[in-house]
């Protein structure tokens, strides 16, 4: 009886051990068919699935972020030995105008700044911003932890560009990339020397092309800045901004800040224009800008309006110089520049860029519209003074007043609406700065005599006495007049 008992008893628990696991295997089955068939809708399987996916994607995105790490490293590892630290000395002496600088008389205060420069060629040349090394009395470049005493070669405050030559071989230039190819949304690394910290970079991408954000203070200013997020700091100025491939595609200038550090807009001369500056400055000792002989705006509904046309794109001529390129080859003002040379022109950044690739004495081909009919003409530049040749500035420098000075050019001086003068392009201690003369003043007459020349100019202001009347029209082209009495 006993173990018959037993023996029931092991059969009920078999069966009941038979059944669960029956039970089991089915809704097993069941959850696999359930993922299988409604590709993780099923509640139960979809935190694994959505965790799974999210494993891949991670996986994917750690990759390609390494992919691009690695791309990063090259470009840095190839661009970072061609930025150099500029350190720059101004040194300026007590002009005695007051009477605590007569007590300090002859004696000089010192100012010390600092920047970044990249290096263009093998044999020494440096590309860094004009603002970097204005008004320097002396300029040093670090490379290597080793100091150069640095020239100025040429400076070109239109692009807020300079060049610097210092006495050096096998310096490890940089390679030159494309700006025009360049595209909204690349990468893009910023690399500078601040502060003397051994090169520093940072990554972002590029934001925004042909920017113009009215920063350059030149008469005739080139402004078609790549923007950029990648950090770009006080000391990062004359800085690289280059692609992936370590390529220079731009010289960092400028930042768009409430604060004076950088908040996410970041400002740099495009390599193309950069090209051109560099190699007109190092072989000719300036640039040698081609002059459109216009000047042009941007269209919009309300311009378009008035020019009874319905189509928004290119930039209108607002200005034309007398007897200039534009006007000879019989172009009007309110025509619409819509293609250079087959490029199509956005904007009047777009125009000032096309332009600046160029040379007096080139000729090129524009597409135009007037009274909404499509023209095309060729038309050759020109140099400031009108003509195809190439031009040298011919500076004088006064030591009795203190200052640059050189004959405005013809373009400037129809500009400005006068026949002629002498501009002063520098200040430093000396006359001109004690009667408060600013840089960048035309000087037409004096006591009502017509200057022609610097040395004039120079004469006429150190050997005259009594009551003096300086005429002439200040940098933003308003007339006005200096009176002193010696």
């Amino acid at each position: 009886m006993k173990n018959v008992i037993i023996v029931v008893f092991v059969g009920f628990f078999s069966g009941i051990a038979g059944a669960f696991t029956y039970q089991q295997l089915s809704f097993t089955d069941n959850e696999t068919s359930t993922t299988v068939n409604f590709s993780g809708q099923a509640n139960a399987s979809l935190p694994d699935l959505q965790f799974a996916t999210h494993e891949k994607e991670e996986e994917t995105s750690t990759k390609s972020k390494y992919a691009i790490g690695e791309d990063f490293a090259e470009a840095s590892a190839k661009s970072t030995p061609s930025v150099v630290y500029i350190k720059t000395i101004a040194e300026n002496e007590y002009s005695g105008s007051s009477w605590l600088e007569l007590f300090f008389e002859g004696r000089t205060n010192q100012q010390v700044s600092s920047g970044s420069g990249v290096i263009y060629s093998r044999d020494g040349f440096i590309i860094t911003n004009n603002h970097v090394i204005d008004n320097a009395t002396r300029i040093e470049v670090i490379h290597n932890r080793r100091t150069y005493a640095a020239q100025v070669v040429g400076t070109d405050p239109s692009t807020d560009l300079a060049v610097l030559k210092v006495e050096a071989d096998d310096l490890p230039s940089i390679s030159l990339g494309n700006s025009r190819n360049l595209k909204v949304g690349e990468w893009v690394l910023a690399v500078g020397n601040p502060f003397n910290l051994n090169s520093t970079v940072t990554a972002g991408i590029v934001s925004a092309k042909g920017r113009e954000i009215n920063i350059l203070q030149s008469k005739f200013p080139i402004e078609s800045f790549i923007q950029t997020d990648a950090a770009i700091n006080p000391g990062n100025s004359g800085g690289a901004l280059v692609d992936r491939s370590g390529s220079l595609v731009g010289i960092n200038t400028a930042i768009l800040s409430r604060t004076g550090s950088y908040a996410g807009y970041g400002f740099a001369v495009p390599v193309d224009i950069v090209r051109k500056v560099v190699d007109d400055i190092i072989e000719y000792g300036e640039v040698q800008k081609a002059f459109f002989g216009a000047d042009v705006v941007d269209v919009d509904a309300e311009i378009a309006q008035q020019l009874n046309t319905n189509d928004v794109n290119g930039v209108v001529i607002s200005y034309l110089q007398r007897y200039g390129a534009a006007e000879k080859a019989g172009l009007q003002k309110g025509d619409i520049i819509l293609k250079i040379n087959q490029e199509t022109v956005e904007s009047r950044s777009d125009f000032e860029e096309l332009i600046s690739y160029h040379s007096p004495g080139d000729k090129i081909d524009v597409v135009y519209k007037r009274d909404n009919k499509i023209k095309q003409l060729n038309l050759q530049l020109t140099n400031r003074e009108g003509t195809t040749t190439l031009i040298t500035r011919d500076i004088y420098q006064s030591e009795r007043l203190g200052a640059e000075l050189e004959n405005v050019s013809k373009v400037e001086a129809d500009l400005l609406g006068i026949e002629s003068g002498i501009k002063i392009n520098k200040v430093n201690n000396g006359l001109i700065r004690r009667l408060g003369i600013d840089e960048g003043f035309v000087i037409t007459a004096i006591n009502k005599y017509a200057v022609n020349s610097p040395k004039e100019v120079e004469d006429i202001l150190t050997r005259i006495r009594g009551r003096v009347r300086i005429e002439g029209v200040n940098k933003k082209g308003v007339k006005g007049y200096y009176s002193y009495h010696f």
